[in-house]
């Protein structure tokens, strides 16, 4: 499992370095629209994205509460 899990990292960090380098320009830090966010609200993505955002926070939680009942129970059973 790990093994994938640093595969699957592996292949993003190369990903995120193929992107496109846009230059700055003065215009863009006067700019107060968010283009993106207006076209994926318009077309109706922005609740995918939304909704993937709260099951990876979902996840997260259950994992992390997950995690400390396993603890809590290690505990008790060293304490006995």
């Amino acid at each position: 499992m790990k093994k994938i899990a640093a595969f699957l990292l592996v292949i993003l960090s190369f990903a995120a370095q193929a992107q496109e380098k846009i230059a700055v320009t003065a215009a863009d830090y006067s700019n107060n629209e968010v283009e993106m966010a207006d076209v994926m609200r318009s077309e109706g993505k922005i609740y995918v994205l939304v909704g993937i955002i709260v099951l990876i926070f979902i996840g997260l939680l259950a994992y992390v509460i997950q995690t400390d009942r396993r603890v809590s129970k290690l505990e008790k059973s060293k304490t006995n």
